[in-house]
């Protein structure tokens, strides 16, 4: 999946199918002249209904069909034969999907399951055909009711990736490098800031056969949960993360600086994220030899367990993957 399919906000308009019109027939045959009201009632109106689908990581699908828009209902018949019920609107999103009303912005509902189904626009139902209305002083009701109007509206859809582990850390901090070397995602990797535009998401190999998901979220900056760089629009992927795994690289001027700068972005945005698991890794270290590395760790911040790694070098990845493995079990 390359950054320019990744799509993790749309907006959309939907609307759902009108029910259909009850009949007003009356019955007739030979030799009953007046057999009385037998008109059937309206179909139902098509729903629209959000569907959650493992297999997709994207809202990619939506960026060329922004309207859904429902059929209406069949009109009753003779003989008291109802309506068809119109074909309901599908549309698939992936796990970690919000849906919001645009106008409001309130969160409607949230798709986090294979197969589930939500109906975000009910189908009008149909109106009863004029037998219904029959009594003992109307023996020959002449009208039926039409159908209900359907609905209609704007949506925004938002896509929080669900991985196990989010990486965190300041542009060009070696996530993206990361992430290529211990799964088989394929990421933008250069060396200049921002490289990574859009969330990258890689399965990690395990022991016995064992796997976790990793997400390379875009780089942080000082200022970020203000709207900043890339601003919310990767710091709500990191809300679904399991565990984070904090990165500052180890030619950093000052990394409990750093951390903390981290750290005190994430508060702003959502307090609740420093409840998540943490872990520091010092990436870059094939840079250092065993006398700077000492000098590293007396000016660790506290409370966060530390690794020390190397993606280019392959050092330390095994321990880095136990220990995540460790705090996601």
């Amino acid at each position: 999946m390359t950054e320019g399919n990744f799509v993790d906000y749309i907006k959309i308009y939907a609307s759902s199918g009108k029910g259909g019109r009850g009949s007003a027939h009356l019955h007739r045959e030979k030799f009953i002249s007046k057999g009385g009201p037998d008109g059937g009632d309206g179909g139902r109106g098509g729903h629209v209904i959000i569907r959650g689908d493992k297999n997709m990581w994207t809202l990619f699908h939506l960026k060329f069909k922004r309207h859904f828009r429902a059929e209406q209902g069949g009109d009753g018949g003779s003989s008291r034969s109802s309506g068809s019920d119109a074909e309901d609107i599908i549309v698939p999103v992936p796990l970690g999907t919000i849906v919001r009303d645009a106008d409001t912005d309130e969160i409607l509902f949230e798709i986090t399951e294979d197969g589930e189904d939500v109906i975000l626009l009910e189908g009008g139902k149909g109106g009863l055909g004029n037998w219904h209305f029959k009594s003992s002083t109307n023996q020959t009701p002449r009208y039926a009711q039409p159908g209900i109007e359907g609905k209609d509206g704007w949506y925004r859809i938002e896509l929080k990736l669900l991985a196990d582990v989010g990486l965190v850390g300041f542009p060009n901090a070696g996530k993206s490098t990361l992430l290529s070397v211990i799964t088989a995602a394929k990421p933008k990797i250069a060396d200049y800031a921002f490289t990574t535009l859009k969330p990258n998401l890689g399965i990690v190999e395990y022991r016995n056969h064992k796997s976790f998901v990793v997400a390379d979220i875009p780089g942080i900056i000082e200022g970020a949960a203000e709207g900043k760089g890339l601003g919310h629009h990767f710091l709500r992927h990191i809300e679904r993360n399991s565990a984070l795994l904090f990165m500052v690289p180890a030619d950093s001027e000052d990394i409990k600086k750093e951390y903390d700068i981290l750290l005190n972005e994430l508060r702003k945005h959502n307090p609740e994220l420093l409840d998540k698991q943490r872990l520091l890794a010092i990436s870059k270290c094939d840079m250092l030899d065993e006398e700077l590395q000492e000098e590293i760790k007396q000016d660790l911040p506290e409370g966060i367990e530390t690794v020390f790694i190397s993606s280019v070098a392959q050092i330390g990845l095994m321990e880095l993957k136990d220990k995540l493995w460790g705090m996601l079990n």
